[in-house]
């Protein structure tokens, strides 16, 4: 199965919009999706590595959404007696304005309206991550995210995404059938698998971003992650 991208072709909650009860839907299914499908599993996995008692990070989560993975990343510091203040960026300001009204007791989260490309920190994170955003970029734009993941974090870095497959095909498509079948989540999640990259693909755009020693693991649902980690 080749990669289906097309750069005129946007995923809905990609497109500028005000926010609305269809885009707070979309962002909830996301949430659900990220919560019985592996990816606050998959997340929490690494945490458990990277986050020590005690510690004290700075974290970034690039194309954050409605920001549910600085909350996990808050919650379970949290529950381990460390300290992270995590900045969330996305694009989106509908999207961004929903991320902080569910974030409003979380203090050591903010949220900043930029282009990952684009945007420059005033100093180096300690944890970088992004997690199911890959599939919305070009190959060469894909890229340019993972070395600019590299350029943010001087520890850590988590990138994890869909993993396109025939199975995993299948899948969104039985869930938006039955389950799921808002017209935007029906869409968006239809397209992302097309879009996603293969397991092979995933290794290939890390080598081309000048990852070295990286590792590179299958998940559950379709899902896969590459990583960094300091020695």
């Amino acid at each position: 199965m080749k990669r289906q991208f097309d750069p005129e072709t946007l995923e809905i909650m990609d497109r500028p919009q005000p926010v609305s009860p269809e885009l707070a839907r979309d962002l909830r299914n996301i949430r659900r999706f990220n919560r019985w499908f592996g990816s606050y599993a998959l997340v929490t996995s690494f945490l458990r590595r990277w986050i020590r008692p005690t510690a004290r990070l700075r974290v970034v989560d690039l194309c954050t959404g409605s920001g549910d993975i600085p909350r996990l990343i808050a919650n379970y510091a949290r529950s381990v007696g460390a300290e992270v203040m995590i900045d969330g960026i996305d694009q989106q300001s509908a999207t961004l304005e929903i991320a902080r009204h569910l974030s409003g007791d979380y203090p050591n989260i903010d949220f900043i309206e930029a282009n990952i490309l684009s945007w420059q920190p005033p100093e180096p994170y300690d944890m970088a991550l992004c997690t199911l955003a890959l599939h919305h970029f070009s190959d060469d734009d894909a890229v340019r995210v993972l070395r600019r993941c590299r350029q943010l974090s001087r520890k850590f870095v988590l990138v994890s995404d869909l993993r396109r497959s025939f199975f995993g095909t299948a899948g969104v498509y039985l869930l938006t059938a039955t389950l799921f079948r808002e017209p935007m989540t029906r869409f968006d999640a239809r397209l992302s698998m097309a879009r996603a990259f293969s397991f092979s693909e995933m290794h290939d755009l890390a080598v081309r971003a000048g990852w070295e020693n990286f590792g590179h693991k299958r998940f559950r649902s379709a899902r896969q992650a590459i990583w960094l980690e300091a020695a």
